[in-house]
């Protein structure tokens, strides 16, 4: 019917074909168990000998998951680059590997106080307009009071972002447009039991149109 994620799913259409039937069809891979969504491309067509799937976006070099990242993946040659995807508070699919912001985010600094009794700063407790007022940084471990990866981008220098699904969506097609390139989407909802718990369902969810024709129906 066009409605919901695989609605979503079934629009991105990069460059080949996705049957939305799959999804509806296959209850048990909508459960809050574990959800792996591989958007087919034309790179299948093409059977190169081995597949790049760029982690977190170019990650070793730049700030996780950020625009930069995926712009910096897309022109190293990744086939395709992964998208985790959590839920903010006002239901925007937001691009995070975890569920909660400390652990790459200035949250704390941002909005003291607003941890829950864990001590845990998580997405969902969060809209978009405040999680747009955070800066990312390398992995930090709250712990022990470190970076994870000291060897990778200094630590927070220059500005970025917590990109929404959409975002990363009009980047990848963009660049592609402009490259010539058919780079696809690895798209993997985070932690689907906890938006459950939320009573919030990934798949009623219906993101905003990228512009490059992408979105609900």
């Amino acid at each position: 019917d066009g409605k919901g994620l695989s609605g979503f799913i079934a629009n991105l259409n990069i460059a080949g074909e996705f049957d939305p039937a799959w999804l509806d069809s296959n209850k048990k891979m909508r459960s809050p168990v574990f959800l792996l969504l591989l958007i087919y491309t034309s790179v299948s067509i093409g059977q190169p000998s081995k597949i790049v799937i760029a982690h977190r976006g170019a990650s070793g070099y730049l700030p996780e998951h950020t625009l930069a990242s995926i712009a910096l993946a897309h022109g190293m040659g990744a086939h395709y680059i992964e998208q985790d995807i959590v839920l903010s508070k006002d239901d925007q699919p937001i691009v995070l590997h975890d569920i909660y912001l400390q652990a790459v985010t200035n949250v704390a600094e941002v909005f003291p106080g607003r941890a829950r009794t864990d001590g845990k700063y998580y997405a969902i407790d969060f809209d978009l307009a405040e999680i747009k007022r955070l800066k990312v940084t390398e992995r930090f471990d709250i712990e022990k009071n470190t970076i994870v990866y000291p060897a990778r981008f200094p630590s927070h220098q220059s500005t970025f972002q917590i990109p929404t699904l959409s975002e990363e969506i009009e980047l990848i097609q963009g660049l592609n447009h402009s490259t010539g390139k058919s780079v696809g989407l690895y798209v993997e909802i985070k932690a689907p039991a906890s938006a459950h718990h939320e009573v919030r369902h990934l798949s009623s969810v219906r993101p905003p149109s990228t512009g490059f024709g992408v979105g609900c129906g």
